[in-house]
């Protein structure tokens, strides 16, 4: 079987039919049986759904016409599962399910109820069946479906993985902590509450400051776990789709980072994918961070920490809810080229002004019974500049800076990124 995939498409206008990027994409991306993108917008007209009370940084929607164009470059699979998937609230996302549900795409992580946001979906091909699970680690805690019960309907919502996070401290460190906790009464009435049983005991080698969490540690240290009950219900997605499906493709939205760099994924998403493959899933396919991060190949199966972006518009927003302008000490009777002028001092900081954010690659990997036996990338960039009905698209790049960048991220990671004579990217293992 063949597969491509590719990341963000924060789409905020509709495209031109003979848009040029159309040509140069798709017959690169039609080679795939399984062909995947990450929808990173709501799909509601102006007006039909509420701005949510929060959003996943810019309050993003579109008209659900779009979808048409994003079929056009020949995807058939997709999520919204992602940071802006309640950016117009529940309304909102029933609106963009509904779209996705018409559109005939393959679709996961969006649901009525959690069963239905965290179930397996499946794509036919005349190579195979292939199953598509979708997971968010980049959230508000009010995007997470809600389990239906007996008496109760569930939420609607997305299937979110959380992360647990604390600072790991030595002896004399926590002590400090502790003692400041004491002085301030930053915790009275949380630990009133806990003696009245709503909260756990807190052990001795652990302490609160407020919402932070500290535990005893032989050094400093910022620790992210994966929640293990959610774990369990990504595993018995895996393992559902093991019986129904010839392929697993794992999407996962995720934004934290390991140290200082965006590019560098969080310990916590090596382990996820490791333990998806583990489980029986063949492939991990990140967005998230809006740029490039490595390229693992695990047990045979390719691992995408993030794909970038795929198209990128932030700046064509058309209309914003007043939570958008209110975040920023403005008014919704200012304009949106004022809000985005505002928020970008001047449209000189953001994701619209870091050349990293528009420069992508579209992967295309082959597989014998489930094994990855080779993977090529075609590199891409999206307009920074020039006509505003191009800006954000992509088009297919022939800049060396790319293979250079991703090979220098890679090869920590075991692969590295060979420059092909026709402009293509070979990685070898």
């Amino acid at each position: 079987m063949k597969f491509t995939a590719a990341g963000d498409a924060i789409i905020q206008k509709r495209i031109a039919e003979d848009f040029p990027g159309y040509d140069e994409l798709i017959p690169f991306i039609a080679q795939g049986d399984a062909r995947f993108f990450n929808l990173e917008t709501t799909l509601n007209h102006v007006g039909e759904a509420w701005g949510g009370q929060f959003s996943g940084g810019t309050y993003i929607r579109m008209d659900p016409e779009v979808l048409e164009d994003l079929m056009g470059f020949g995807f058939n699979m997709t999520t919204a599962n992602n940071n802006h998937a309640m950016d117009f609230s529940y309304e909102g996302l029933e609106l963009t399910l509904e779209a996705l549900e018409s559109s005939g795409l393959v679709h996961s992580g969006l649901g009525r109820n959690l069963a239905e946001a965290s179930a397996p979906r499946y794509l036919e091909t005349k190579n195979g069946r292939v199953a598509l699970i979708a997971v968010n680690t980049s959230f508000n805690p009010t995007c997470m479906a809600g389990e239906q019960s007996s008496r109760f309907p569930g939420r609607p919502g997305i299937n979110g993985l959380r992360i647990e996070s604390h600072l790991e401290l030595p002896q004399e460190d926590l002590a400090i902590i502790q003692r400041i906790a004491t002085q301030t009464n930053i915790n009275a009435e949380k630990e009133i509450t806990r003696k009245e049983g709503y909260f756990a005991e807190l052990a001795t080698d652990e302490a609160e400051l407020g919402e932070l969490k500290f535990k005893l540690g032989d050094v400093p240290r910022f620790v992210q776990a994966l929640n293990e009950a959610d774990m369990r219900r990504i595993q018995r997605a895996i393992y559902e789709a093991k019986l129904q499906a010839d392929y697993i493709m794992i999407s996962i939205h995720s934004h934290q980072l390991s140290g200082d760099a965006k590019e560098n994924p969080a310990d916590f998403l090596q382990e996820f994918a490791h333990r998806c493959i583990d489980m029986g899933a063949h492939a991990i396919v990140g967005h998230g961070p809006h740029l490039l991060r490595p390229i693992e190949v695990y047990k045979d199966c390719p691992i995408f920490y993030s794909l970038g972006d795929f198209i990128l518009q932030l700046y064509q927003v058309e209309a914003a809810p007043e939570d958008f302008f209110a975040k920023h000490g403005m008014h919704h009777h200012d304009t949106v080229h004022d809000l985005l002028k505002h928020r970008s001092k001047g449209f000189t900081v953001g994701l619209m002004t870091d050349p990293r954010m528009f420069r992508s690659v579209i992967p295309c990997w082959e597989t014998e019974d489930g094994k990855l036996k080779k993977l090529t990338l075609l590199p891409i960039e999206m307009k920074m500049a020039g006509k505003k009905g191009e800006m954000g698209l992509p088009r297919r790049s022939f800049n060396p800076e790319i293979a250079t960048y991703l090979d220098a991220m890679c090869r920590p990671f075991g692969t590295q990124i060979h420059q092909n004579p026709d402009g293509t990217l070979s990685v070898t293992w």
